[in-house]
């Protein structure tokens, strides 16, 4: 165990906090390895429910995500850090904007991973430097239970729809933590502040929440554009709305959001072309395209045809006429996945005589189940 020989313990926290928010960080706190008790007994629960769906990684090494201890057994103390990306205006105005396209506020510019985990590995450079820790950093890419730390070390409070409500940034904080060897003392534990307010859970549109302080993954419209590989289920397809990549209803909404701040980071703020893109022009997007465009993106990640699957949605539920073109064009796309969601899309927005001549012409030579379902359907 590695300790400062320089610094009482509480001149060594404010020394560390400092030099955190001087590399670009918002807030920040430490917490003990053993400050998350009841995180194995509740990620059992969610995953025993299956509402991780398809996320088997949250599965794999499930012992060290609720123990980082277990991650790491030299651990001695938790800096929890928190980057602020609050957007300029209200997230939900582009919904009625429906020949447009929605993204997620965290996705309309460079990845945060790379942002944040630079500025990460700066402080833990200066920590291993100037007080001979040994350090490790994590941004959302281990098993490590940021939300449930960031909690204990003060940053705020999980909200009923589980993610991090800050009183100084409202729900916009990226996360990262620095594990180290060094003795900090804690910080008090944030304390949750929702009372009876439940707007997150009611603005959800697939009531991805059975119960406040519980997610089901399965119905999250962040989970199905993103996370989901195949096929989104019908009953998800009207609710997303011209939600392409992630939802931030239930962010949105919160009322704590009144003391949110733009982020000072400008690898956060929107880049014009995300801002509020045209949804035909998503849709023509090849492989190549998908890859310029979105270089640098955390979009990119889940490849051009799940996106443009996501597009094409969102084209069924614009009422557009304008917007079949897109769509035809889209009906000999050699990805299934496409294809299926372009004839949802056409079956949308074409009146149902133009749907069955097509159907009646296309449907001897398909021979994607899926496609063919939704045909028939």
């Amino acid at each position: 165990m590695t300790t400062s020989t320089s610094e009482a313990p509480g001149n060594l926290k404010r020394a560390i906090v400092e030099r955190a928010l001087s590399e670009g960080f918002d807030a920040a706190g430490f917490c003990a390895p053993d400050s998350i008790p009841l995180m194995p007994e509740r990620l059992a629960a969610f995953l025993d429910a299956g509402r991780h769906g398809g996320l088997a990684w949250l599965a794999d090494k499930a012992d060290r995500r609720g123990n980082p201890g277990v991650l790491w057994p030299e651990v001695r103390s938790i800096l929890v850090l928190g980057m602020n990306y609050g957007p300029p205006d209200d997230p939900m105005d582009r919904l009625a904007r429906t020949d447009r396209a929605t993204v997620s506020v965290y996705a309309r510019n460079r990845d945060y991973h790379d942002v944040v985990k630079k500025a990460l590995k700066r402080v833990a450079r200066w920590m291993h430097q100037h007080h001979g820790a040994a350090v490790k950093v994590f941004v959302d890419t281990a098993p490590v239970a940021e939300k449930p730390l960031a909690e204990a070390a003060g940053l705020g409070w999980q909200g009923k729809h589980t993610n991090l409500v800050s009183r100084d940034y409202g729900s916009w904080l990226f996360l990262g933590a620095v594990y180290s060897d060094l003795e900090v003392p804690a910080d008090a534990a944030g304390t949750d502040r929702c009372g009876a307010c439940r707007a997150c859970l009611d603005a959800c549109p697939t009531d991805a929440f059975p119960a406040p302080y519980q997610l089901d993954a399965r119905r999250c419209i962040s989970y199905l554009t993103i996370e989901h590989a195949g096929h989104i289920p019908a009953e998800f397809r009207r609710p997303m709305g011209n939600r392409i990549y992630g939802c931030d209803d239930c962010l949105a909404v919160c009322p704590w959001n009144k003391f949110a701040r733009t982020a000072r980071e400008a690898a956060f703020h929107a880049r014009a072309e995300l801002a509020a893109p045209r949804l035909a022009d998503l849709a023509g997007l090849d492989d190549a395209g998908f890859r310029a465009l979105f270089s640098g993106s955390p979009i990119k990640r889940i490849g051009r045809d799940r996106f443009v699957r996501n597009v094409l949605i969102a084209l069924g539920n614009s009422g557009e006429p304008a917007s079949l073109a897109a769509v035809e064009g889209l009906l000999d796309d050699p990805s299934p996945l496409v294809r299926a969601m372009a004839v949802w899309a056409l079956r949308h927005l074409a009146d149902a005589a133009a749907v069955d001549a097509e159907r009646r012409r296309r449907l001897p030579g398909e021979p994607d189940p899926n496609v063919r379902r939704e045909w028939e359907d």
